[in-house]
């Protein structure tokens, strides 16, 4: 892909007109749904424009892979916050690739050091926790919270388990154009 700033966004946004109106995971919402609505309570609380793309982008990874839409019904772990969190990392800041990365992790995390956040989860947010590996041990806890994206994913993940919200009114997606550029890793994007 060309470095020009203007193709990223166009092809970020080419994903979502594509293949965003696919299921999300079983939840009530689409890809695209949950996407503007996480990044709408981002906004709403105030995010840096990083954490505002990361919560727009964060599950980019279930655009970019040809599973199927109910693979955790089939006992198939994506690992979309892998595949997301490095095609992210091609064209945008660590701010914004990181959280992405890091949020499954905040899930088990959440699980773990805050027992009644499970019962917020969804029914099919707490199937993809059992394929994910569940609540996180004690180590894991600790180095978790050695990261430093650990708070960016912690609330990163908070809105996301929100973000499940059938027919709630948001911005449409080109409404996060100016964030997308403003957080683009410069030393990518070079011509």
């Amino acid at each position: 892909m060309s470095g020009d700033r203007g193709e990223i966004i166009e092809q970020v946004l080419r994903l979502f007109r594509q293949r965003g109106g696919s299921e999300y995971g079983g939840e009530a919402v689409t890809q695209q749904e949950h996407a503007l609505q996480s990044a709408h309570f981002a906004r709403q609380a105030g995010a840096s424009q990083a954490l505002v793309a990361a919560a727009l982008l964060h599950d980019i990874g279930h655009l970019l892979h040809d599973l199927p839409d109910d693979a955790p019904a089939q006992g198939v772990d994506d690992r979309h916050e892998a595949l997301g969190a490095a095609w992210l990392s091609r064209w945008f800041i660590p701010e914004v690739a990181e959280p992405v990365r890091l949020h499954v992790a905040a899930k088990r995390y959440l699980c773990a050091a805050e027992p009644a956040y499970f019962q917020q989860l969804s029914q099919p947010s707490r199937l993809s926790l059992e394929l994910q590996g569940g609540p996180m041990s004690t180590g894991e806890l600790e180095q978790f919270r050695a990261s430093p994206h650990f708070s960016a994913a912690v609330l990163l993940r908070r809105w996301d388990e929100a973000a499940k919200v059938p027919g709630m009114l948001v911005a449409g997606i080109d409404e996060y154009s100016p964030d997308l550029q403003a957080v683009l890793a410069l030393r990518r994007c070079a011509s």
